[in-house]
């Protein structure tokens, strides 16, 4: 299983940007993906999640301006980032809870994170 995120960059404060993350490989089912985030020095954090059933979770710091929305046919999750702050920059992961086939348990996958900085 792959996951490919893109859309990171470079954008001032007050700005957007719009994260994609597309599944691929073998995949039975996907349970729910998400986006985590990483600044230098911090832990990776939760960012947004989204089950295949579009029930979402969000950070506090991300509830009014970040939205997460998921794509089943194409096994895609979208991040859009709007007014974004210094605080924002980070390293973003895309995350997957995936099923290989019927019996198999959940698996967890990881993109290669997509960079997103924020200039004040």
């Amino acid at each position: 299983v792959q996951l490919q995120a893109s859309g990171g960059g470079l954008v001032q404060a007050g700005g957007s940007l719009r994260l994609s993350c597309a599944a691929s490989g073998r995949i039975f089912s996907i349970n729910s993906m998400g986006w985590y985030r990483q600044a230098p020095g911090k832990q990776r954090e939760l960012v947004a999640s989204i089950t295949s059933s579009s029930s979402t979770n969000y950070a506090d710091s991300a509830k009014g301006r970040f939205t997460i929305a998921g794509d089943n046919a194409k096994r895609t999750v979208y991040l859009q980032l709007n007014s974004l702050k210094p605080d924002d920059a980070a390293v973003y992961y895309c995350n997957a809870l995936v099923r290989m086939n019927p019996s198999a348990v959940t698996t967890q996958f990881w993109g290669q994170g997509t960079l997103v900085t924020v200039s004040s």
